[in-house]
């Protein structure tokens, strides 16, 4: 059995597959991250990042923009996860190859806020560090 791209062992449709293709909303921040990795880590989620992202955060960000795969995403390891209520917070690590061409991986660090609104978990925003 493959793993998720977002690192759980659940195969892809079992896991973000589910998210991605708006069968079902995440029930945690943590979900809504992991699918939100695995969208970018594919390419061609624009849609879905814009549907999951609080809309008075992502003022000028497009679906075309978001649909390009300019990163290789690799692999996600979530540092911590946290909700109190309707805010949530996760911190992760993500690494990545900046393009195709290069050898050299590199690690994110972040720390990302989330929100619920009519029991829907929405990207605020996140800290790189």
């Amino acid at each position: 059995m493959k793993s998720c791209i977002c690192g759980k062992s659940k195969p892809f449709a079992k896991c973000c597959d589910r998210f991605l293709s708006g069968k079902h909303n995440a029930k945690t921040p943590e979900q809504l991250m992991r699918s939100r990795f695995s969208a970018y880590a594919l390419g061609g989620f624009g849609k879905y990042l814009i549907s999951t992202w609080l809309p008075a955060s992502s003022k000028g960000l497009s679906v075309s923009e978001l649909s390009e795969k300019t990163v290789n995403w690799q692999r996600l390891k979530i540092v911590s996860s946290s909700q109190q209520g309707n805010n949530g917070v996760v911190e992760f690590n993500a690494w990545f190859y900046k393009s195709t061409s290069s050898d050299e991986m590199e690690i994110m660090h972040e720390i990302s806020e989330f929100v619920r609104i009519q029991s829907r978990w929405f990207y605020v925003g996140g800290i790189v560090k």
